[in-house]
């Protein structure tokens, strides 16, 4: 049986409140639900994939993947997907991705991983120009404590835990357009075929 080295959680955990409450990961995108894109995109990249999910958690399980809930209730944000998808990952290393991005990058993975070991860094976090993508990150499973401790003391905020990381930032300006992430119901009309 193959070593799992890298586990990959894709983040469908959150509200959907920018597009009205729904569970956005289902909402239907060129003929399959916007999660399936990602799932599609990232399993190749990633030895077990985990599904970070809060409700419709059999619908999500359809995509053959396990499917994990956050321990903390609420919809406590990303941050609580990182912490149960560290927590449930067979791999040493996890990398996250939103499941509201279809088109992210094939080699995302591959990427993050040269600049995190190249740099003996704790997570490595995608950026394009001047902006950084946050929750398309890979982070080592040691820091599981940590985020633990953080969210533990009300903490929700992504950028107040990575401060106290050794984080690495690798540039992505060449596939910028793979992060486009649909928040609402005009964005996701808008990149139908045919507009």
């Amino acid at each position: 049986m193959k070593r799992i080295e890298v586990t990959g959680v894709v983040l469908a955990g959150g509200q959907g409140s920018r597009m009205g409450g729904v569970d956005k990961g289902l909402q239907p995108f060129r003929g399959r639900p916007m999660a399936a894109h990602a799932v599609e995109r990232f399993a190749p990249q990633v030895d077990e994939l985990l599904v970070n999910a809060n409700r419709n958690v059999e619908e999500y399980a359809r995509f053959g993947h396990r499917v994990i809930s956050d321990e903390i209730a609420g919809f406590a944000g990303p941050l609580a997907g990182f912490e149960w998808g560290l927590a449930h990952a067979a791999g040493e290393l996890v990398a996250t991705v939103p499941c509201d991005s279809p088109f992210l990058p094939p080699d995302l993975v591959s990427r993050l991983r040269g600049a995190l070991e190249a740099n003996g860094a704790d997570l490595a976090v995608a950026r394009t120009g001047d902006r950084s993508h946050p929750v398309f990150c890979l982070m080592r499973r040691s820091v599981h404590g940590s985020l633990a401790e953080f969210l533990a003391r009300g903490e929700r905020t992504i950028d107040r835990w990575y401060a106290a990381l050794h984080v690495v930032e690798v540039p992505f300006d060449d596939e910028a357009e793979a992060f486009l992430n649909i928040n609402t119901r005009e964005e996701l009309a808008d990149l139908e075929p045919g507009k």
